[in-house]
């Protein structure tokens, strides 16, 4: 949401508020982009959370924290991962957009 233009998802149906034409391959790229963060972020959490799966053994007089922070970190990573699966599937639907719109594959 860029430059004062706001986009609106609603069923494969994409909408801006100034009534210009939607550029889907930028679209498409925007969420290709958002997957790929999302991946990062969600490999990142895992491996805190195994990191800190370990210190619960190696560092027993913090234990507990030590287990606060491995949910945390777990559900931070199952969390990026579902938003990796809902950019995927808007990178989908972009691309299906694109073709409908202009009758043939770019990608």
């Amino acid at each position: 949401m860029t430059g004062g233009k706001h986009h609106h998802h609603h069923h494969g149906h994409h909408v801006q508020e100034d009534s210009k034409p939607v550029d889907y391959a930028k679209e498409v790229k925007h969420h290709k982009h958002n997957e790929h963060l999302a991946e990062l972020g969600a490999i990142a959490a895992g491996a805190f959370a195994v990191h800190e799966k370990h210190m619960i053994k190696k560092d027993p007089a913090h234990a507990h924290r030590h287990k606060v922070e491995e949910r945390i970190a777990t559900t931070v990573a199952v969390a990026a991962g579902g938003y990796a699966l809902h950019e995927h599937h808007e990178k989908k639907e972009a691309k299906k957009q694109m073709k409908h719109h202009h009758g043939h594959h770019f990608f």
